[in-house]
């Protein structure tokens, strides 16, 4: 087989009760975020602004659970459970190195390249482990656990789609991670800045969200709240990720493409008389 007409190996491939229960956690995620701009100010969630993202994430975990109990009927067999696990451990003992300094988290490079190798289905529940695994080793559980969970889920399942898996390879591959891996830490950062944002007191912040304010005008406040609190950390997060995958990139997807092809996660089980 030439080099440019590479098979991809997929340890989970997506059937059509996947893509609803992935579509189904996305539209609940977004909702969860999207209501401050979009509900008028005589809705009643505004008078329950502090109680909602509770809701949300309670709802989120639920289907985050689905979400992964679907998909691991589509086919995800004791040697994907075994490679899910080493890469979620890994990327859950990565994750404290950085944290807490300037958002320089290693994590994501791995999310992003693990994501590229195995597709996007395997990335999602890979993402969602390993951050939950994560919160766990660093005793980061609470309200926004389930939306960091389901944004890492996203992030790590987007590199699954990035276009010519089979034939993109070398430093060209490398490249588009990194922009990829750039682009979607931001938009990382955004989500859970949008996950948190309505647990702003309203009384006496231009930045919290504001029933009266409309559309534009929490967009504005929205925005402003991304640059004072989150943009210095986004933006290490970014490089970081821009920096490993340029670096490691090659090697690393090397290795996991070797382990993946010996893995044989498609080869079907046969038994042979004695």
């Amino acid at each position: 087989m030439t080099p440019g007409r590479l098979r991809r190996v997929r340890a989970v491939r997506l059937g059509p009760r996947s893509v609803a229960a992935l579509a189904l956690v996305s539209a609940v995620g977004l909702a969860s975020i999207a209501w401050p701009f979009l509900a008028p100010p005589e809705a009643t969630v505004n008078a329950h602004a502090q109680d909602a993202p509770w809701l949300f994430a309670g709802v989120l975990v639920l289907l985050v659970a689905v979400v992964a109990a679907t998909i691991s009927e589509s086919g995800l067999g004791p040697k994907a459970v075994a490679m899910l696990g080493v890469l979620a451990a890994t990327g859950a003992a990565l994750r404290p190195l950085g944290a807490g300094t300037a958002g320089l988290e290693p994590m994501f490079f791995l999310m992003v390249l693990s994501g590229r190798v195995l597709g996007p289905g395997f990335g999602f529940v890979l993402g969602s482990v390993t951050m939950f695994a994560s919160a766990l080793l660093t005793g980061g559980v609470g309200p926004w656990m389930p939306f960091q969970m389901l944004s890492m889920g996203w992030f790590t399942m987007g590199a699954g789609l990035l276009p010519f898996p089979d034939r993109l390879r070398g430093r060209t591959e490398s490249v588009l991670l990194a922009g990829y891996g750039f682009l979607a830490a931001f938009a990382y950062g955004v989500f859970m800045n949008a996950a948190g944002w309505p647990f702003l007191d309203p009384d006496g912040s231009d930045i919290a969200p504001d029933p009266d304010a409309g559309l534009a005008g929490n967009l504005a406040r929205f925005t402003a709240y991304c640059l004072a609190t989150s943009l210095g950390w986004d933006t290490g997060r970014a490089v970081m990720t821009v920096v490993l995958t340029l670096a490691l990139g090659t090697p690393v997807l090397k290795a996991l493409r070797r382990a993946t092809r010996r893995a044989a996660f498609e080869a079907p089980v046969t038994f042979e008389s004695a």
